[in-house]
């Protein structure tokens, strides 16, 4: 019955949809129907309202309907929405102030003499409008309005033309910052947490572990990450965009012709070009290289693109006029000496400590305000020209008010999905595909290119990505991104905007075409360019590197970048230093035997068995990488053959495993029963013996050999892991050593410091003046812990202040102890300040030789080099499924 209610759910929101019920209230409204109705008939003929739900009644599910709700809004650390309405004002801001007409106008100048230019021109102006609004619908009539006609004017092809502006248009779909990439982050963020909660319970299941190694997990994203994510895809995009149009320029002189610039292309037309095109690409620059560069998070991103627009308007608004130019040129003079100020004085109030400082922060405080007043100056300008920003304030109100509502509708909505188990259904049917993920994956992918047809993007991507999401993400043969999948659905979702009878994008350019443009050519126009959207979907798709690349790469060379030591970089990391070895083996032995050669007769003895134990542990790593290597080699070529059995037979005991747990839960229902209905209980048996037959049916088909070749590969793969943990311990503790050998010498001045303490104590210890005996020793032993390798000094002071404390004092003995702690104390320093002169320069020349490989993973964060090779390794999908 679950799943009968299940489709009055998905036919109550078609019919609603489809009647043209608005689709902030269709959502939730299916939702709430579905649930009162399952819970009304289980009580009519269950006596039970919660019967016909897979778990938990109609007010938990209510209930997590409205908890979904809350946490759009009020979740702590979800704040990736807030950065909905800001991009949405900077879209809008951009548009009414008529920069995209500029653009448009002094693009097809600049292109138009070449066969195709003008077409060409009008793609390069959509993806910097895709770059600085991500409005389609105003993207799409702007340049219906002004570059359709000159497209007509000039002999182009009615569909060629009508296609040109529609997928030029949809580009702010793809390209960053888009709306729908920060509505997919948000969705993501959710369906990753559902997807490490699956793949946690299937690590448990297999190995009986509870907790999961952290390599295993599905990294999360961000708005940020799906930002430097898209935006390789997006230039793939428009460089087929534009490949395409040169090529059926060429192919069809007629249907794009070039266009001769009347004017001439001297010093004036190009200052033109550059101050029409300068202004967004700054934008740009400043709203993505700001997150690139991560010095701003989306939010903060957005607040700047917004700024920015409102800055370019108030300059557009008063074109040609005077002081036109006074407020942009007043913010960026403040922006710049606000920059250079903050180079050469530290601006912090709390750090106060110099007039200088104090003079630095008063006058960046009014250049602060100068920049305030330019951003005061063109809002002023927005307000009082045409009424911009009365327009733009509303239109991003209704605009984010849209968003908002399908929101929360549709977390209502999978909330009623999950209560009559279509969530399970669909991971079923998912998972019973012959071919794995690549196959569920195309599944999905098609899915969401039909619905295309029929919905907006939004509902899409609110409704159908957690549903499908956590399923992919939790597939460990692929071990896809969260990132990669977000930027996948995201190209698909792109066509949603061009494929007929419902692509927004068609009935926007309709609206402002030329009379002679039919709504057939427009159909026909799109067709190819939604055939090259599928094309770049599989070039993405084939290379993920292309998304996986920027945000890994950006992260590992932030400020926040993880140590090397980090469980998911261990892999990558191995690849790198094991290529480091084999290719310098000989120059690594060199160092270590020069290193051995060097003069130590002076270093205390525990001291000089920790340096050799360093030397013994560098040597080993040679024979322990050559151990790794040959028992990986072993596992490979053994997974090679096995990983197929290993992928039918896991798949065949999930399937076993949820027979199981139907069999439990029906059992449970006979003890529940009362023992006089005396039907139902033999229904129950005989469901159960059904599932019985047909789990003995599924065990029946495992292969004979499935238990010996498991044992042999987790033999081999136990042998493979023991090897690996045994060779990071040793070079661990290798440039452990080291590093705790250099800590001794460089902490040679810190003890010398004490020194005069040391001797004060041993006066008074000699003049027999034991009063504030304790208080001095408790003192050194505490500046004593700060300073490696003074174990022994500690001891003797701790056994000295032990014997002062006693009721009858040993003088002769506490004497004598004196004398040897002061010896002892001066031996220290003597060996370390002679060792600072001679051993530690070579000593610094060697870890610099073995960090790379020997110390890698205890370096404090990877170089630019090493955050380059991880980040290319690390965007390459691996498969993980045998760990599973």
């Amino acid at each position: 019955m679950e799943t009968f209610f299940l489709l009055i759910l998905i036919l109550t929101m078609i019919a609603a949809l489809a009647s043209g019920f608005p689709v902030a209230f269709a959502l939730p409204g299916s939702a709430i129907v579905s649930i009162l109705l399952a819970a009304l008939f289980g009580y009519l003929f269950e006596g039970n309202v919660s019967a016909y739900f897979t778990q938990d009644g109609p007010i938990e599910w209510l209930t997590a309907g409205i908890t979904n709700f809350r946490g759009v809004y009020w979740e702590v650390e979800g704040d990736t929405l807030i950065a909905i309405p800001l991009f949405i004002f900077m879209g809008i801001m951009l548009q009414r102030s008529k920069i995209a007409e500029d653009l448009l106008v002094t693009m097809g100048q600049l292109f138009g003499p070449i066969p195709g230019g003008l077409g060409i021109s009008v793609v390069f102006v959509g993806a910097l409008l895709a770059a600085t609004t991500g409005i389609v619908g105003a993207t799409v009539i702007a340049m219906g309005l002004i570059s359709l006609p000159a497209m007509l004017n000039n002999k182009y092809d009615k569909s060629l033309a009508s296609g040109i502006v529609c997928s030029s248009g949809t580009l702010g779909q793809i390209i960053p910052p888009s709306i729908v990439l920060i509505i997919l982050a948000d969705q993501l963020g959710s369906a990753t947490d559902v997807a490490n909660t699956i793949r946690a319970a299937e690590y448990k299941q297999v190995t009986g572990q509870f907790s999961m190694p952290g390599e295993f997990t599905v990294s999360s994203t961000s708005a940020g990450d799906m930002f430097l994510g898209a935006l390789l895809p997006g230039l793939v995009l428009v460089g087929l965009y534009m490949l395409y149009i040169l090529v059926h320029a060429r192919i069809k002189p007629n249907s794009a012709p070039p266009v001769p610039y009347e004017g001439k292309f001297d010093y004036a037309f190009w200052l033109k070009v550059i101050l029409i095109i300068i202004p967004p690409l700054f934008l740009i620059f400043a709203v993505l290289g700001s997150i690139l560069l991560g010095i701003a998070t989306v939010n903060q991103a957005g607040s700047i693109g917004a700024i920015g627009a409102t800055l370019m308007a108030g300059y557009r608004l008063k074109k040609g006029e005077k002081n036109g130019y006074a407020p942009i040129i007043i913010a960026f003079v403040s922006l710049l000496l606000i920059f250079i100020f903050s180079e050469f004085f530290d601006l912090n109030i709390k750090n106060i400590e110099s007039t200088k400082n104090l003079i630095g922060i008063l006058i960046t405080a009014f250049f602060v305000f100068t920049f305030l007043f330019a951003l005061g100056w063109s809002f002023w300008r927005t307000y009082k020209i045409d009424n911009v920003l009365k327009n733009v304030v509303t239109d991003t109100c209704v605009t984010t008010s849209m968003v908002f509502i399908i929101l929360l509708g549709a977390a209502m909505l999978t909330a009623a999905f999950r209560a009559f188990g279509g969530e399970e259904l669909v991971r079923d049917f998912l998972q019973n595909l012959p071919g794995g993920f690549w196959t569920q994956f195309i599944v999905v992918m098609a899915v969401i290119f039909l619905l295309g047809f029929f919905l907006d993007f939004i509902e899409i991507a609110v409704v159908v990505v957690p549903i499908i999401a956590p399923i992919l993400l939790a597939e460990t043969s692929a071990n896809v991104t969260a990132v990669w999948l977000g930027v996948m659905i995201g190209v698909n979702l792109q066509t949603s905007f061009l494929t007929p009878p419902f692509g927004f994008a068609l009935f926007y350019l309709k609206g402002v075409a030329p009379k002679i443009v039919q709504t057939i050519d427009i159909w026909k126009g799109a067709v190819a360019f939604i055939a090259l959207q599928l094309v770049g979907l599989g070039i993405v798709g084939f290379y993920p590197t292309l998304v996986n690349y920027l945000p890994i790469r950006t992260y590992l060379t932030s400020n926040v970048a993880p140590p090397p030591m980090n469980p998911r970089l261990q892999h990558c990391l191995q690849e790198y230093k094991f290529a480091n070895y084999n290719n310098n083996e000989s120059v690594l032995r060199t160092n270590i035997s020069n290193i051995q050669t060097l003069d130590l007769s002076y270093i205390p003895e525990n001291k000089t068995e920790i340096f050799n134990s360093h030397i013994k542990k560098a040597l080993m790593t040679f024979d322990l990488v050559e151990q790794v290597q040959k028992a990986e080699s072993e596992y490979n070529l053994f997974a090679k053959n096995y990983s197929s059995l290993h992928f039918k037979v896991r798949k065949i005991q999930k399937k076993v495993l949820k027979i199981k747990k139907k069999i439990e839960t029906l059992q449970a229902d006979i003890r529940n029963l009362s023992n006089d209905k005396f039907s139902e209980k033999e229904k129950i048996e005989e469901k159960i013996k059904f599932l019985e037959l047909e789990k003995e049916g599924l065990i029946d088909k495992i292969p004979q050999n499935w238990i010996e070749d498991n044992k042999k590969f987790q033999k081999i793969q136990k042998n493979k892991n023991i090897t690996i943990k045994k060779y990071r311990r040793n070079t661990d503790d290798a440039y452990r050593e080291l590093t705790q050998i250099k800590a001794f010498i460089g902490d040679a001045k810190q003890l010398e410091k004490l020194l005069k303490a040391i001797t004060l104590l041993n006066s008074e210890i000699n003049n027999e003046n034991l009063n504030n005996v304790e208080k001095n020793i408790d003192s050194l032993i505490e500046q004593l812990n700060e300073i490696s390798g003074v174990d022994e000094l500690i001891e003797k002071l701790s056994e000295m202040n032990s014997m002062a404390t006693e009721d009858e004092i040993d003088k002769k003995k506490i004497a004598n102890l004196n004398d040897r702690i002061l010896t002892l104390f001066k031996e220290e320093i003597e060996w370390r300040n002679k060792a600072s002169i001679s051993l530690i320069n070579k000593l610094n020349e060697y870890d610099d030789s073995i960090k790379n490989t020997i110390g890698l993973r205890l370096q404090e964060r990877l170089t630019k080099k090493q955050a380059k090779f991880v980040s290319k390794c690390r965007s390459i999908h691996k498969d993980i499924s045998l760990n599973f």
